[in-house]
Parts: C-alpha cells; sequence; structure tokens
C-alpha cells in the first residue's frame, strides 16, 4: 500500500490523506462511495478515520490495527475497480500537489549507515575510519520545522556557499514503543519513503571540529516523499532484517551523479531502531534517515564530478518502489 498526502491546488493549505494507484489516488474521505458500489464493506475503525484524517500521520497514529485494516481494505478496493471504469471520486496523480508524507515529525533522527559513504567522504577530507562507528548506530537530531516535500522550492540558505544534497531512504516509525528488541523492531515501521539531507558543508566541517555537528549545517531543510510505501509492497526485495535490493540514484538538472543500492547499508533500520529506543519512547511519526548511500552527495564524488548546487538547479532522488523525490533550489527571500 502507498499512502500519500495531498492538496488540491485550490485550497493549498488543506491537506488530506489518500491511497495511490498508479496514476490515481483514492481520497480516505472518498472510502466508503467509491467502496458501496464495489459491495465491499467498510470497517468501523477505518469509518472513523475517514471523517477526521487530514494526514497520512493522522492516518498512523490510529494505531497497527487501522493501518492493518486500510491495507487489507485498498486491496479489496483496488481489485474489484475496472480499470476502464475509474470512480469519479477518484482523482489523478498529476491533478493535485502531493505533500511531504509526514508533516511535522516528533523527532528526525538521521543516521551514518552506509559504510561505503563514511569511508569516501572522510577519506576526502584525509581521515581514516573510526573504530567506534562499527560498534553501534550513531545518530543526530534534525529539524522536524524545516520539511519539504514533493515538488517544494527549497530556499538556499543564506549562511553557506556549499551547498550538498544526500540521497537517503528513510523509515517511518507506526507504533510507540520502548527498548524495543531488533527481532521486533520491524514491526515498528509503518514504511518506507525517500529523504534528502540538504547540507552546509562550509558549515559542516568546523562544526564537526567543534564536536557538537553537525547541527546548523542541517538546519535549514529536508526533503521527504513523495510517499509512504508500506513494508509488503517490498517483501520480494527482502535480503534480510531490515535489507532491501533497491537501486538509489541521484540527478542534478538532468544528469546522472548518484547510484547506490540499499542492500550496502551496514547498519539496518532494526537496529537503528534497538539503539534510539534503549530507555527513550519512540513515537508514530518518527523519522529515521539512513544517512548517505555512497556516491549520495557531491561531498563523496568532488567538484570535478559536479560543482556544489546553486539556486536554479532541479535535484531528483529516485529510490527503486519508492518513487522520484524532486525539488528545486530557489534563492533566499530577501529581508
Amino acid at each position: 500500500m502507498k499512502l500519500v498526502t495531498y492538496s488540491e491546488h485550490k485550497t493549498p493549505l488543506r491537506t488530506r490523506p489518500a491511497l495511490l494507484w498508479g496514476e490515481w489516488i483514492l481520497d480516505i474521505h472518498n472510502l466508503a462511495r467509491v467502496s458501496a458500489p464495489l459491495g465491499i464493506r467498510i470497517p468501523r475503525t477505518i469509518q472513523t478515520l475517514s471523517k477526521n484524517a487530514l494526514s497520512t500521520l493522522d492516518v498512523l497514529a490510529k494505531g497497527p490495527k487501522v493501518l492493518e485494516d486500510l491495507q487489507k481494505l485498498s486491496w479489496r478496493i483496488f481489485n474489484r475497480i475496472d480499470r476502464e471504469k475509474i470512480p469519479r471520486t477518484m482523482g489523478k496523480l498529476k491533478e493535485v500537489r502531493i505533500r511531504s508524507p509526514i508533516y511535522r515529525p516528533p523527532i528526525i533522527r538521521d543516521f551514518y549507515a552506509f559504510e561505503d559513504h563514511v569511508k569516501a567522504a572522510r577519506a576526502r577530507r584525509g581521515l581514516q575510519m573510526l573504530e567506534e562507528w562499527y560498534e553501534f548506530p550513531a545518530f543526530y537530531y534534525s529539524n522536524p520545522a524545516m520539511l519539504y516535500g514533493q515538488d517544494d522550492q527549497v530556499p538556499y540558505p543564506s549562511y553557506t556557499k556549499t551547498l550538498d544534497y544526500e540521497l537517503e531512504v528513510a523509515c517511518i516509525i507506526g507504533k510507540n514503543g520502548m527498548n524495543i528488541t531488533e527481532s521486533e523492531a520491524e514491526s515498528h515501521i509503518a514504511g518506507y519513503t525517500i529523504m534528502n539531507d540538504w547540507s552546509a558543508r562550509d558549515i559542516q566541517q568546523p562544526e564537526m571540529k567543534i564536536g557538537l555537528g553537525p547541527a546548523k549545517a542541517k538546519d535549514f531543510a529536508t526533503s521527504l516523499g513523495p510517499w509512504l510505501v508500506t513494508p509488503d509492497e517490498l517483501q520480494d526485495k527482502k535480503i534480510g532484517p531490515g535489507k532491501f535490493e533497491l537501486q538509489m540514484k541521484a540527478t542534478v538538472n538532468g544528469k546522472h551523479l548518484s547510484d547506490g543500492n540499499m542492500n550496502r547499508m551496514h547498519w539496518t533500520f532494526p537496529q537503528m531502531i534497538t539503539r534510539a529506543s534503549q530507555s527513550v519512547e519512540l513515537r508514530v511519526g518518527e523519522i529515521f534517515g539512513s544517512g548517505t548511500v555512497g556516491t549520495g552527495s557531491l561531498l563523496e564524488l568532488g567538484q570535478e564530478v559536479h560543482p556544489w548546487l546553486k539556486p536554479g538547479d532541479r535535484v531528483e532522488l529516485e529510490i527503486e518502489r519508492l518513487g522520484v523525490l524532486r525539488n528545486r533550489i530557489i534563492e533566499t527571500a530577501k529581508s
């Protein structure tokens, strides 16, 4: 199942959750109107949800049982719909504005899970790998208030001259929990999406030397989307607990720059969840970023491959089965 948060162009501030089916979206508020002609009964849990939910986060907040019921219902609906006679209550994806699947999450934790990236990025700075990196999955906190979605314009931060993208996959927490074991961690994952951890490299370097970074270097923007893909959609690509065979790539202005695969993660999402939940309660809607895949940033590729990003650049991150996350960088508004 794919869950999308969207708004109509005529009411851009009003968001709604929907199910995605190919190029079509089914607003959760319209489930009854689509189900009735098909002879499908809607569970009571979904009836309540369809009246009140304003976003994908609202759907997840109702708990895993509701998400499971919605998944079963979506399967039944989309298997009975005549592709030649799409219900009028369903809309086309291209006719709406796709928003970040999770808006104002409780917390964003970004990890450092791909060994290839860590080695290459440190080598660029003349540094060897740290032994401690192999002891536990490390993370930092990012700014949940500065989240951008599909096709949003990302303002170029006024305090940097070296703007970079980072190609990452993210998981969304779908069930609260504390001291979660690695064996049960996957049951806390509602789904996966694409994440761009925009970075100000000239700010990051001195912050890291102080030992409290990255902070301001990552404070201004994180992109997420285009939608949330539940784990059942990826089972044929699964190669181990929390590990999938999914191709990852990035382009800037149509130029193909980054190539990677999720299977290269040294630290898995279950391991990250176990680490983060030690004596801490994880909450529904929290975002866990994987960290950058190998070749997934300009820092790693080098200026000989592509210069730092500038206003007007269009960055597209693509992950197999998860879609394409697009953003254009714009000049910072003058005060």
